[in-house]
């Protein structure tokens, strides 16, 4: 019988490399004769591109090249990115440009690049560039955007209404007007950034003889990107490799295509060399996918007994100035404020604008922190205005261990009833609660006041759908040596993912965890993947 090592402490297989600093991050390949890019990124949130002068720029020495817009696109089949997570009912042409073409709609958008010997030079002709813009009206706030004297945050469009759709179910009218007791609030969840150690960078290099073209991104999702080049290039799948090196944590922020990386992968092609692109901490906060920016104005209906009748309201979602990846972010949020609660009665309306920021995407999280502050926010209104305990008002409400499995009247993005499939709520509540020394801690409060220190504790439960599908692929094979490989479309970003396959298959072939070798994001190994995301 094989011993048992899926859930056994084991020593992770990623640590060593990482701790001696023999892992390759994407700055960490050197190939010979590479050229460097850097880009020249609006310094306003909004206006027309009049000209760009790039002659001095090409004049530098070591400056072997400057690209615009109009120098790419003969190179590529499409002037704009491809949207990702596509659902169907959204408009046409709100994806990013792969250089701005006429118009900025955000700070940092990338106008042109410069590539050179070496970074520093690239930078210097990036200063020598000069763009003549002519400023146009900016839309800063997303609940100024709904306005109907505000000017569109991109010109051609009739609206910064991106779309609207709305989360309901039971009788919200019915539950309102017979309420005991109804309070209302409204909260606002601003920006922030994924901002993990390693930004983003690209590098790539074709080989004519082969005409192959290889592109190493540091991304989330090798596959994905793999499929948007193969699109944007024109070219055919066995035509083009794509590889993720170690990746200094994603978040969310590198789960997309970026312009940068069909730029790369462009000039590469264009220049017969390789040429590399590494993000600095200034572009990230200027240039890589954030996280919401939202305001919900919201109600709650509760009982005598704090126990909730419904929760309506409307949700405004910033989307930035560009749409990367559908509407999974403001929709997941929707969706998350019922949490483990018995919610009886929801609506909420949801509208999805555009205004002159950075475009936002699933990070850290993906929106369901977001509904679920909401909620948490609510309880926390209604224990105070009932004069209860924060932790009775949520004991009275979630949904309990006997009626699992939960058919929540929620729907999923595939129109299926989100179903929480197990668990005991109560008892996680009581545990934290427990272990929290909650029952004595307002005695503990008081006893730090009189010595001047300020002590405050608070309660959230959220949900989340983890190990969400389709699937991730994996290859296991055994070579001539006996040695046992994985390759998986996966992508390793510190959380484990090689340690935890290995586990998998060292237990199936009866092998030690370190005897198993695990290939990740390398599009050359296995055909298809998915990425890592979504907590799975």
């Amino acid at each position: 019988m094989r011993e048992r090592i899926i859930g056994k402490r084991v020593n992770r297989i990623e640590d060593i490399p990482l701790l001696t600093g023999i892992a390759k991050f994407l700055d960490d390949i050197q190939l010979p004769d590479t050229l460097y890019a850097a880009f020249v990124r609006s310094p306003l949130a909004h206006a027309t591109i009049k000209s760009i002068n790039s002659d001095e720029a090409e004049a530098t020495v070591g400056v072997k090249a400057v690209y615009t817009l109009a120098d790419l696109l003969p190179s590529l089949t499409d002037e704009r990115l491809p949207l990702g997570f596509p659902p169907g009912d959204l408009p046409e042409n709100i994806t990013p440009f792969v250089l701005a073409k006429n118009e900025v709609a955000y700070v940092g958008e990338a106008v042109a690049v410069v590539i050179a010997e070496c970074r520093s030079i690239a930078e210097d002709g990036v200063s020598a560039i000069t763009v003549e813009y002519d400023s146009l009206p900016v839309v800063a706030d997303c609940n100024e955007a709904l306005n109907s004297d505000t000017p569109p945050a991109r010109r051609g469009r009739e609206s910064n209404v991106l779309i609207e759709f709305e989360q309901n179910y039971g009788d919200c009218d019915a539950a309102f007007a017979s309420a005991p007791h109804v309070f209302a609030e409204t909260i606002t969840q601003h920006r922030g950034c994924a901002c993990p150690l390693e930004g983003r960078g690209v590098l790539a290099n074709f080989s004519a003889a082969e005409g192959i073209l290889t592109v190493w991104s540091s991304t989330q999702m090798a596959h994905e990107i793999r499929s948007f080049l193969v699109q944007m290039l024109g070219c055919d799948e066995t035509q083009l490799r794509v590889v993720t090196p170690v990746v200094g944590g994603g978040f969310g922020g590198k789960f997309t295509l970026y312009p940068e990386e069909v730029v790369i992968a462009t000039a590469a092609k264009i220049l017969g060399q390789p040429v590399k692109w590494i993000e600095d901490r200034h572009e990230q906060f200027l240039s890589m996918g954030q996280e919401r920016d939202q305001i919900w104005n919201v109600e709650v209906a509760v009982d005598d007994d704090a126990r909730l009748l419904g929760v309506t309201g409307t949700l405004i979602h910033d989307q930035g100035a560009y749409t990367l990846q559908g509407i999974n972010l403001p929709y997941n949020a929707s969706t998350a404020v019922p949490g483990p609660y018995q919610l009886p009665n929801y609506r909420l309306n949801v509208m999805v604008v555009e205004t002159n920021k950075v475009p936002t995407l699933p990070v850290r999280g993906a929106g369901y922190p977001e509904g679920t502050f909401v909620m948490e926010r609510l309880l926390d209104r209604v224990a105070r205005e009932l004069a209860m305990d924060r932790a009775e008002v949520r004991r009275r409400n979630l949904v309990q261990a006997k009626m699992m499995p939960y058919r929540t009247l929620l729907k999923t993005r595939s129109g299926t009833n989100v179903t929480y499939d197990s668990g005991d709520f109560p008892k996680c509540l009581e545990l934290t609660l427990s272990n929290a020394d909650y029952s004595s801690f307002r005695v503990r409060q008081s006893e730090a006041r009189h010595k001047g220190r300020h002590l405050g504790i608070g309660i959230g439960i959220g949900m989340k759908g983890t190990g969400r599908g389709p699937f991730e692929s994996a290859t296991v094979r055994i070579g001539r040596s006996g040695r046992v490989s994985v390759y998986t479309g996966a992508a390793a970003m510190g959380q484990g993912i090689e340690t935890g396959l290995a586990q998998i298959c060292a237990e199936q072939f009866d092998l030690p965890t370190g005897e198993v070798r695990v290939v990740c994001g390398d599009t050359a190994t296995i055909a298809m993947g998915l990425g890592g995301f979504a907590s799975r």
